[in-house]
């Protein structure tokens, strides 16, 4: 089996727990407004065999096993090279490899299947309104909802990721949308307020793409942990109330 691969990080410390091998999967039908990996949109070619990638791991096995990491499978969105990542999973689990995989849960179906092989998801909040999320994203909320609805029958942990960009997701509103969202989520270990930075700016002028949020200011990282301090108070709420 087959994959189109941007990247492989061979020590990742901040895509699950402990050190991790962080395979960075092409292709995303998402065109988020504050994307900052615009580059792995397009699938792109093939280079990569199952068997090529297992053996790279493997080299890495020593490592992460140490510090109670492993593998996690990102992007892009990973859940389009759905059948690849279904036949690497298996084969890393015969090797007992911890499996993260970090997603929108926008793919092409088999849910089910792959989450039964994964021991970790890693999980891109968008937006929780259906508009604002067709607004920020360009697509429908629908394929993300069909993930989610796999991921609760499933006893998999949660960690999830948001982005917090000025302007969008810093006001009271939106983190009260946000913990009533979240709170119908099963399994959530962790939640995670990622700062809106400018890092992947030069991406798109290499690229000769638009930037949407140029003229957007990077969240400031003092005001993004008190909107975090804030949010866990509504979702402790929600939570307890649910």
């Amino acid at each position: 089996m087959q994959a189109s691969v941007n990247q492989v990080e061979t020590f990742g410390l901040v895509d699950g727990p402990g050190i991790r091998t962080v395979i960075f999967l092409n292709g995303c039908k998402l065109r988020c407004l504050y994307c900052h990996n615009p580059e792995m949109w397009r699938m792109g070619k093939f280079n990569s065999t199952t068997d090529e990638l297992v053996a790279k791991i493997l080299r890495n096995k020593p490592y992460f096993k140490r510090n109670n990491g492993g593998v996690t499978f990102s992007g892009g969105e990973p859940l389009l090279q759905i059948d690849f990542l279904l036949d690497i999973c298996k084969k890393l689990k015969e090797y007992g490899i911890h499996i993260a995989l970090d997603t929108a849960g926008v793919g092409i179906g088999k849910y089910e299947e792959i989450l039964s092989l994964i021991d970790l998801v890693l999980l891109d909040i968008k937006h929780p309104n259906k508009i604002e999320y067709k607004k920020l994203t360009g697509q429908d909320i629908s394929e993300s909802e069909k993930f989610i609805e796999s991921l609760n029958k499933s006893d998999k942990p949660v960690w999830i990721r948001q982005v917090i960009v000025p302007g969008i997701m810093d006001n009271d509103e939106y983190l009260k949308e946000l913990a009533q969202y979240l709170a119908k989520i099963n399994n959530i270990e962790k939640i995670e307020f990622l700062p809106f930075h400018h890092l992947g700016f030069s991406k798109y002028n290499d690229l000769k793409l638009t930037n949407p949020l140029l003229n957007v200011a990077e969240m400031n990282v003092n005001d993004c942990q008190k909107l975090y301090e804030k949010f866990m108070k509504l979702y402790n709420e929600e939570k307890q109330s649910s």
